[in-house]
């Protein structure tokens, strides 16, 4: 007889859907958990009507007394620690399309200002090469570098190259030994652009034939400026969605053009505001959960003609748009859900943006941990091993276009070394719980279950505070779960995380 133990949630009494059933099976594994999917990208972002950059002020600011030695802020470091950061991309974004890194480097007092021509402000390049590797260093973090795409020649893409990674000797090496860091920094995965197919608001657009050109020769003009140290790339995948099928096209000839080249393909995909509930969290993951089947089903296509090995998704800018409260908290937990499911193919992944990891209170710039921070700690600390294909049977709902969404999006992540299996559960449903039975396939689950719940007051996705900082961590329950079930309860629009420890059948 199957024994049931309740997990004891501390959720409001409220109406109850029909009982769900998530199934884990510890052999039916995707593929390991790429580290690299619990990344950042940051991007010097100005907005000359509010006098505000995501970079001088919030990151960068040598006059704060929570400034460390290179002018950076301890806050945002101790941070990005805290989440276990593995890797940050960096100058950009747009901003790459016109950048000239050689602004960047040498005495910041001799450094060009230069009208930055992505969002229309004076960038000061008191930031540039040598500092975003000091950041790095201070958060411990990989460097993923984005060269110049647009405006950027194939010798500027050497030359950068040369004054990172080449040993001291020649031109530009020497040059970054002259200003105080003789080492080669060694960096490995370069992005072959930013964003070149976006028509409407890409500044020296290439259409994809152009693209692969340009990309072709710069890897091999890099990797031979790289002695030492091997290179990866990064293709420039599609960015403009439209309604027809230029951006599959694109993906099509980026990856065939650049199959042996490029080791990753890159996707950008910002999930968008809807003011209905149901179309935000709903139709909005459907969408993700496309456009994710297809590049990868393109990706290994290619890869089956050539009888190699598929190139991977670096899926280098995401978030949603217009951060705000619960709704877009449990989005980001919804990103991650789709990336551990496509944990085949999605190899790299950068949250848009760093500043963003933490809250800001706009009355005195302090900052604070927000159920966002908690939600990405959630899975960049826990989440790590193999993902699995959990087995999920819930009611579902319909949303624009797309009939039968289920209220519970779930990912699952094992870690062998440990017997430890992570549940992630969404409940999209915004006004019920759903009690959930929860299996284990192969084997039993063991010992305790750790519970951690993150929800709100009510559905809306009302601005976070600084004042109600402290109620932010997430609910956290240790329970009895030994058995082959236990059921638990979801509450409604919520994300629940369960740590519980599996034993091997005996044979």
């Amino acid at each position: 007889m199957k024994r049931f133990f309740a997990l004891l949630l501390l959720a409001p009494v409220c109406a109850l859907a029909r009982t769900a059933e998530i199934k884990i099976d510890v052999d039916h594994v995707i593929d390991s958990v790429d580290p690299r999917i619990y990344g950042v990208f940051m991007e010097p972002i100005g907005r000359a009507s509010t006098h505000f950059n995501t970079l001088y002020g919030p990151i960068y600011d040598p006059q704060s007394p929570l400034a460390d030695a290179h002018g950076f802020r301890r806050d945002i470091i101790d941070a990005a620690k805290e989440l276990q950061l593995t890797q940050m991309r960096w100058p950009g974004g747009n901003f790459t399309s016109t950048y000239d890194w050689k602004d960047g480097i040498g005495p910041r007092s001799a450094r060009p200002k230069r009208r930055e021509l992505a969002w229309g402000v004076v960038e000061s390049n008191q930031v540039g090469t040598d500092e975003w590797m000091q950041l790095n260093q201070a958060i411990g973090s990989e460097n993923i570098v984005c060269i110049n795409g647009g405006t950027g020649t194939l010798e500027d893409a050497r030359d950068w190259v040369e004054y990172c990674n080449a040993p001291v000797g020649t031109y530009w090496a020497d040059k970054r030994a002259e200003y105080g860091h003789p080492a080669p920094y060694e960096i490995k995965i370069w992005d072959l652009g930013n964003e070149v197919d976006g028509t409407p608001w890409i500044l020296a657009h290439k259409d994809a034939d152009d693209y692969v050109k340009f990309a072709v020769e710069a890897a091999k003009i890099m990797r031979r400026s790289s002695p030492g140290t091997p290179l990866q790339f990064v293709a420039c995948g599609a960015s403009y969605y439209q309604d027809n099928f230029d951006w599959v096209d694109w993906n099509s000839k980026v990856t065939r053009g650049l199959y042996g080249i490029a080791d990753y393909l890159s996707i950008h995909r910002y999930w968008e505001p809807d003011d209905d509930y149901y179309r935000l969290l709903g139709a909005g993951a459907m969408d993700l959960e496309e456009k994710l089947g297809i590049i990868s089903a393109q990706l290994k296509t290619v890869a089956a003609v050539h009888q190699g090995k598929p190139m991977q998704i670096a899926f280098d800018e995401w978030a949603p748009r217009g951060r705000r409260g619960l709704q877009s908290t449990l989005i980001i937990a919804e990103f991650f859900n789709a990336f551990l499911r496509h944990a085949d193919s999605v190899k790299m992944a950068n949250y848009t943006l760093l500043t963003s990891i933490l809250g800001r209170d706009p009355k005195t710039g302090a900052t604070y941990k927000s159920p966002l921070f908690y939600t990405f700690k959630l899975y960049s600390t826990h989440c790590r091993g193999e993902a699995l294909d959990a087995f999920v049977d819930c009611d579902t709902f319909a949303a624009g276009r797309y009939p039968k969404i289920p209220y519970l999006d779930v990912s699952s992540v094992f870690d062998r070394a440990k017997n430890q299996v992570v549940i992630n559960v969404v409940n999209r449903n915004r006004d019920e719980a759903i009690a959930t039975d929860i299996e284990s396939v192969t084997g039993q689950f063991s010992g305790n279950a750790t519970v951690a719940r993150i929800t709100g007051d009510g559905p809306e996705d009302k601005p976070y505070s600084y004042e109600a900082r402290d109620s932010y961590p997430p609910n956290v329950t240790v329970v009895p779960a030994s058995g082959p079930n236990f059921r638990c309860e979801f509450p409604p629009h919520s994300l629940t995380q369960i740590v519980v420890g599996v034993e091997a059948p005996q044979s």
